[in-house]
């Protein structure tokens, strides 16, 4: 009898995360005998979990803080180019061998949400120099940015991460910045919240409000809540702006395809399983 295949995403926390909902609806469309399932797994736990996938049955995996970088490391499988640059991987797959295959798909579901957006940045400031944001980083160059300012309470992330590209790239002139301020953010197009700051109520907001000037879109990754302070300013100033579920769902639609290639993704099925379940967080 053919068992189930089965999907899922590991990380530390991942109780709240809205991927299942929009996984378990795709693959429910697709008449596909799969379930996608949350795995909240300790450090300790994840190298046993990631040696056992084939005893599992288990296809593919998204991975999410805190081991899209760990996951290097412990996976002895290929990884995408974009996996090499970026240093972080969101998506496994399990090949008909059995084999496992890193890739990152974070950069895409960037991408096709500001072609969603018609964001065309040339311009851009980024606060946090994280996975997150090496992965907008290398999607901003797909995206022929001419220069990306960095800014990182940790200044050697942020100095490593534009040392990199630099050295990887041509064409986007990646810079740190060594405070907000320094960010300058009156001559940028995109202001992207790559930073984990704006998920509790008590985090403050970063940027002064005198900063902000038509002509700035501002993007926050953070979904959860949906408003950010920092998006709550742009609004209040007349702004355009978006939250990170949009990269949400086209990171999703990319992984998922890669798992049921060659069928596509459902994504409007998707997109409706992830807005309700975000008008429930």
């Amino acid at each position: 009898m053919n068992k189930s295949r089965v999907y899922g995403l590991i990380g530390n926390p991942v109780k709240h995360s809205l991927s299942a909902l929009m996984h378990n609806a795709a693959l429910s469309r697709l008449k596909i005998k799969a379930k996608y399932k949350l795995f909240s797994l300790e450090e300790k736990e994840l190298n046993p979990f990631l040696a056992n996938l084939n005893r599992k049955n288990i296809r593919g995996l998204n991975i999410t803080i805190p081991y899209k970088e760990k996951a290097l490391r412990l996976i002895d499988g290929c990884q995408s180019n974009a996996v090499r640059v970026i240093g972080a991987a969101n998506t496994l797959v399990i090949d008909k061998k059995g084999k496992p295959k890193l890739f990152n798909t974070d950069y895409l579901g960037f991408i096709r949400h500001m072609k969603e957006l018609g964001v065309k940045p040339k311009r851009v400031a980024i606060i946090g120099a994280g996975g997150a944001s090496r992965a907008v980083c290398f999607a901003l160059w797909k995206m022929k940015a001419q220069e990306v300012v960095i800014y990182d309470i940790d200044k050697f992330r942020s100095l490593s991460l534009m040392k990199k590209f630099n050295q990887e790239f041509t064409g986007t002139q990646f810079l740190a910045a060594g405070s907000i301020e320094g960010l300058n953010l009156k001559d940028k197009d995109l202001l992207v919240n790559a930073s984990p700051v704006g998920m509790k109520k008590e985090d403050p907001l970063l940027v002064n409000p005198a900063m902000l000037h038509p002509g700035l879109f501002v993007y926050d990754l953070i979904y959860n809540p949906q408003e950010t302070k920092l998006l709550k300013l742009a609004r209040e100033n007349n702004l355009p702006y978006a939250n990170g579920l949009g990269m949400l769902l086209y990171q999703g639609v990319e992984a998922l395809e890669l798992w049921i290639a060659p069928k596509k993704a459902p994504v409007e099925v998707m997109r409706r399983a992830l807005e309700k379940g975000a008008r429930r967080l």
